[in-house]
């Protein structure tokens, strides 16, 4: 698994670890994309309006929850109970525009016994529409009755790694692309036509991550227009390479069209 994707039914409740915290925070923001997509296939398919607030970090219905700051501005030791119940009392409002709301919450393992027993009670009865993703580096560090009621999901360290890779990749194509170094260009694709097909999609959706995020930047500098015109030539390449057509003829077609 390079990164997270969907077809099925959600749970409600997951616990999302991985040693990496950037990690963590990206696929905690996949996930929370995929419960509120508007689409009944692969979630997230990182293209209706929901998938691009949330994927941008500005969807209203999805909230991150940390350890607030001490009076030196450094993060508290542990994720209070008061956090928890502010939870509680904010998850009984209707969502502003989804379907659902998404609360993320950021080191769940630095929750104590008072806020993870307050966090179960949210687990067990959770308000009509709301979601939890509880990010942690180690799941054994919570309690085991929060974690029967959750779903667990786990990115090891080669997952990781991949995307790294995959988003040094979408960045230099971005650049190249931005650049117009065709022969940059030709050279990047000719090495892309070496990766595995889920290296291939990896590349793929995360390029079309970035996309989006720049669409949704108003101070990006970037043509809409070119933004537009590269995100349809990258959902051509994700429908491609998932219905499994030869990766060297997809990056063929996508360095063709890309100069």
């Amino acid at each position: 698994m390079t990164e997270l994707h969907f077809d099925k039914k959600l749970s409600h409740a997951y616990i999302l670890t991985s040693q990496s915290r950037e990690i963590r925070e990206r696929e905690a923001c996949r996930l929370a994309a995929a419960m509120i997509c508007e689409e009944s296939g692969e979630r997230p398919c990182g293209e209706c309006r929901h998938c691009r607030k949330a994927l941008s970090g500005i969807h209203p219905d999805v909230i991150t929850i940390e350890r607030e700051p001490d009076s030196k501005g450094n993060k508290k030791r542990d994720l209070s109970v008061d956090r928890v119940r502010s939870v509680v009392a904010d998850a009984s409002i209707m969502p502003n525009e989804a379907e659902k709301k998404v609360y993320i919450i950021l080191d769940a393992e630095t929750m104590n016994t008072s806020a993870q027993n307050a966090m179960l009670k949210l687990l067990e009865e959770p308000p009509g529409g709301a979601c939890f993703i509880l990010c942690a580096e180690n799941a054994a560090a919570l309690l085991d009755t929060v974690r029967s009621r959750c779903a667990e999901l786990s990115i090891n360290a080669s997952e990781a790694e991949g995307n790294r890779e995959a988003a040094e990749r979408a960045k230099e194509y971005l650049r190249l692309t931005e650049a117009g170094d065709k022969a940059g260009l030709v050279r990047m694709m000719s090495a892309l036509e070496k990766l595995k097909h889920d290296e291939a999609e990896a590349f793929a959706d995360e390029t079309l991550r970035l996309i989006v995020h720049r669409f949704e930047d108003k101070n990006s500098g970037k043509s809409p227009e070119k933004l537009l015109e590269l995100a349809g030539l990258m959902k051509k390449t994700r429908k491609y390479l998932q219905a499994n057509v030869g990766i060297k003829h997809v990056f063929g077609l996508l360095a063709a069209k890309t100069i």
